[in-house]
Parts: structure tokens; sequence; C-alpha cells
């Protein structure tokens, strides 16, 4: 298992040998030795994800998937969680679905061993895969996807006083930075950015959106449906949302590849066109807040806090946390890409 410092240094000597790394490259190699390496998660680690705030989001999640499976007339399904984490997700909303007769075949889209194991603690009897080419085609899949597409690879490019470029990263003096490159890459930008003001950055995931319109070809073809969950935005224009987290707190993009989590925004419009253009109806997307409200976040923190008294403090704190708009209530956002024949999804 390569670790950061052995990361960084085959990064430097494919830069001395070759040249120059697109930005691209570089979240790609740094996040695969990132979480093959260690659990990121929980306060321990670099984040903490909505799942692990309170069992609540899982819960409400397997309700969803729940409802749509019995009003699409309860088929033979199977359930898939691509980069599910520990597995915490999974388990709350496996058992929530139970309580609905619903019990699903797993499959967990997954290459680090080290989550690996923690969510065979969770989910034993998950099959796992490591990408999606392998996933069931015989069935109907209920796709769950939670902070899953901002950690896949983008690509940026950059405005230059001789037009646009793919940035790109070197290293010097001062370690890995970002450069510009020297081949135009206009037709990889919008028309309508051409003229953008010199140091504008546009970026996008071209691998994200592959990975998006297979699955969407999936679901249309198979019946099912995806549910995308991830911070985000709509109608991206240009900006640079790259970012590092370290201990819960932001970090050098460009320092200690391997040792930071690496994310950028979900551009939930791409996403949604992708699915469209795959075959399946759109639905969202809406704020995770707005989400959970209509899903029954608010009946579900009374019946827990009734249940257990002594961590009613606790209970609300994970509600305000999950739905406010100054938390996570409006930065995430939740989309989902639904078969052509199958009922319109709840929650939206």
């Amino acid at each position: 298992m390569e670790t950061p410092t052995e990361l960084a240094e085959r990064l430097i000597r494919r830069i001395t040998e070759q040249g120059p790394i697109s930005v691209s490259d570089y979240m790609a190699a740094a996040n695969q030795v990132y979480y093959a390496s260690h659990d990121p998660l929980g306060r321990e680690g670099d984040f903490i994800t909505s799942p692990e705030v309170s069992q609540m989001f899982g819960e409400l999640i397997g309700v969803w998937i729940a409802d749509l499976w019995r009003r699409a007339g309860a088929p033979d399904i199977d359930y898939v969680e691509l980069g599910p984490g520990r597995g915490t997700l999974a388990g709350d909303a496996l058992r929530a679905m139970a309580t609905q007769a619903l019990r699903p075949g797993v499959h967990f889209v997954e290459t680090s061993p080290v989550l690996r194991a923690l969510q065979a603690k969770h989910v034993p009897d998950a099959i796992w895969h490591d990408d999606i080419a392998s996933l069931p085609s015989d069935k109907p899949l209920i796709i769950v996807a939670n902070e899953f597409f901002d950690a896949l690879p983008y690509s940026q490019h950059i405005k230059t006083i001789w037009g646009w470029r793919e940035r790109m990263v070197t290293h010097g003096m001062d370690g890995f930075v970002p450069i510009p490159g020297n081949t135009p890459t206009e037709p990889s930008v919008p028309a309508y950015l051409h003229d953008a003001t010199p140091g504008s950055i546009y970026e996008s995931s071209p691998s994200g959106l592959a990975i998006a319109s297979a699955l969407g070809r999936r679901i249309a073809k198979q019946g099912g449906a995806l549910l995308a969950i991830d911070y985000g935005h709509e109608d991206y224009n240009a900006g640079d949302t790259l970012q590092a987290l370290n201990a819960h707190a932001y970090a050098d993009v460009f320092a200690n590849p391997g040792a930071n989590d690496l994310t950028a925004h979900v551009d939930f419009s791409a996403l949604a066109k992708a699915g469209k253009s795959a075959g399946t109806r759109i639905a969202g997307p809406v704020s995770q807040g707005y989400f959970l409200g209509t899903m029954g976040i608010a009946a579900r923190a009374a019946a827990l806090a009734l249940r257990y008294p002594d961590r009613l403090e606790e209970i609300g704190s994970a509600h305000r946390r999950l739905t406010s708009e100054e938390e996570m209530g409006a930065l995430f956002r939740v989309l989902a890409m639904v078969a052509p024949k199958w009922p319109e999804p709840a929650g939206f």
C-alpha cells in the first residue's frame, strides 16, 4: 500500500521525467492513496458525513427506497451504494427497509481495503465491486451515492492572456504548485466563457458524468433509481471549488498529496443532464434540508427523543446539523434519477 510520502516521490519523478500533470491526474492519485490508507471519517478523522451525524439520515433514505419500491410493485431489487464509507448509511437504511418487508441484495462499489473491512462489520452479506461494470444487470437497482461524486477527479481550466489552458501541477522549490498548461483548451470550456476575465477557472468532472451516464442507462434499462446526495451547486458558471480537508480543517490542496481529502462541488445541473440524456427521469435537485424535512425527519427526531430522553440535546443538535441552512441543510443537494416506468419518488 503506497504511503503519501511514496506518492509524492512518485509524482515528483513523473513530473521530472514527463512534465506537469493535470489537476485531474493529481487529484485521482492523491485520493486513491488517501482512501486506501486509512479511515477518514469521524471525529478522529478528517470529516464527518451525514450518516455519521445521526441514524436518522440513513433511516430516511431506507424509507425513501422502501416507499419507491412498494409503489413500483415490490419487484426483486438490489441495493447499491457507491463509496459507502464505513457502511453506516447502508446499515441504517437496510434496517428501515426491513421494517417494510424489503430485504434486497446489497452491493458496494468500494476499492479501499480499510473501508471494506469497516463496511463488512455493518453489512457482512454485502458483495463488493471495484467499479460499476460488474454490478448486477438482471434486476432493478436502487443506487445511493452520498458524497461520492465530489471526490472523483476534476479537471480544471484557467483563462490566461493567451486563452484557456488546462490547469496543470508541477513541482519546484515551493513544492507542488498549479500552473497553466501550454495547449489551448477552448473546446473543453463552454462558449459563453471564452471571453472570461484572465484568472477565471472552469472545472468539470468527466469521470463523474461518465459514471452518472452509465448508471442512468442501467436504470433506464433495468428499472430502479439513483439517489445522489452531495455538496454542490446548480447552474455552475465558473470558479475554483477544489478543496482539501485534514482533521476537520481546510488544508492546501497542493500540499501533502495522499494525506488530505480532496473534493470539489458537484455540478448538479450537469449531473441531471447526464441522467436525462441516459433515459431517466430527473427529480430535483432540492436542498438536503428540504428533502429530509419532506421525508419526515422532524417526526423521526421527536420519536427518538421520546425513546431516549437522555439524548434529547444530541438528537436535536443532529436534526439541526442535517437540515439547517446554516449547516448541511442548504449546501448539500439531493437529486434522483428514476427509470421511465417507475413512480415519482418522494421527497421532491
